[in-house]
């Protein structure tokens, strides 16, 4: 991973505008029907794409971590058919700016059945150096994001007039506030993230349950002399349940062939597994495809998802 490449001042301000232009229309637009603080929580089986692929999607803090301009796309939904199961869709940019600042736009949707969610956000990342040598950074991020749910009438066996389903569509949307930090350094990453920031402050009755509420993850990248195996990286999460157990995912990633392949599996406590594998061409554009069983709970109902993930690196 290449850090803190210096970039071109005509080429970093263009992207910056590029980014800011963005944020404030779609924000604006957003903004304009927004009036108080989502008690919405985080997803309980977040994408698989935020453990190696694309870290940004979960921690603030990770938005331009790395030099260039870096655009992941990510979308999962059931491996066997079944009406009303969730489809999630997710899309990122993050860019490293310079004189220490990062920035990103977050943009996911997940539906389940009649509800559909969307959630815009936009992030400011500080990376901190730690020493001369600038080996040993600290980071911090903040996202700023709206929140829409609705109700999909297209889908809907029943009365479509009924006043209940007219009223929740016509809620306003909601405000979000995530915040991380994360230390790099030494192949060492570790990392801690809180989604939904504001729902963490509401009073105990007054929050949704059943959703995340931190986000905790250590890593280290074992490079190998090798010249099959390029470098293999274990992790290990930990992931905070309202109401609930907390839940731990542990794997690896291997990357080999001259980091053109990897393999990567995680497990995570809710007694399910991920597997994935992906094609990566010379640092610039990644395809990956990963299957995740369903949770012990639920396996006589499905047999699990499939996600793929495309990520684009450009002016690096």
């Amino acid at each position: 991973m290449s850090r803190r490449i210096a970039f071109r001042a005509p080429l970093s301000k263009a992207i910056a505008r590029i980014f800011s232009v963005s944020a404030a229309l779609i924000a604006g637009s957003l903004a304009a029907s927004a009036q108080d603080w989502s008690k919405t929580s985080t997803p309980l089986q977040p994408l698989t794409s935020q453990y190696f692929q694309n870290q940004y999607m979960m921690n603030p803090a990770m938005a331009g971590i790395d030099s260039g301009l870096h655009v992941n796309i990510a979308y999962r939904s059931q491996w066997t058919d079944m009406p009303g199961a969730p489809v999630t869709k997710s899309a990122t940019a993050d860019y490293y700016f310079g004189d220490r600042v990062g920035g990103g736009i977050n943009v996911f949707n997940d539906k389940a059945g009649l509800i559909n969610r969307t959630k815009a956000s936009f992030t400011y990342a500080y990376h901190l150096p730690l020493s001369n040598r600038k080996t040993d950074y600290l980071h911090f991020g903040l996202s700023l994001g709206i929140n829409s749910e609705r109700l999909d009438k297209s889908g809907l066996n029943g009365e479509m007039n009924d006043p209940a389903i007219n009223a929740f569509n016509r809620r306003d949307n909601y405000f979000e506030i995530d915040y991380g930090m994360a230390y790099t350094g030494h192949n060492l990453t570790l990392q801690a993230a809180a989604p939904n920031l504001m729902n963490l402050l509401r009073k105990e009755d007054d929050r949704t349950v059943n959703g995340s509420t931190f986000f905790a993850s250590a890593s280290y990248r074992f490079f190998l002399e090798n010249g099959i195996f390029n470098h293999i990286e274990p992790k290990a999460t930990l992931r905070g349940v309202r109401g609930y157990e907390s839940l731990v995912d542990i794997g690896a990633n291997l990357v080999f062939l001259y980091e053109y392949l990897n393999v990567f599996g995680m497990y995570h406590s809710s007694r399910n597994f991920t597997a994935g594998v992906g094609f990566n061409y010379k640092s610039i554009l990644g395809i990956q495809a990963m299957y995740t069983t369903q949770t012990s709970g639920l396996k006589n109902y499905s047999s699990g998802s499939f996600e793929l993930g495309l990520v684009v690196h450009a002016f690096k």
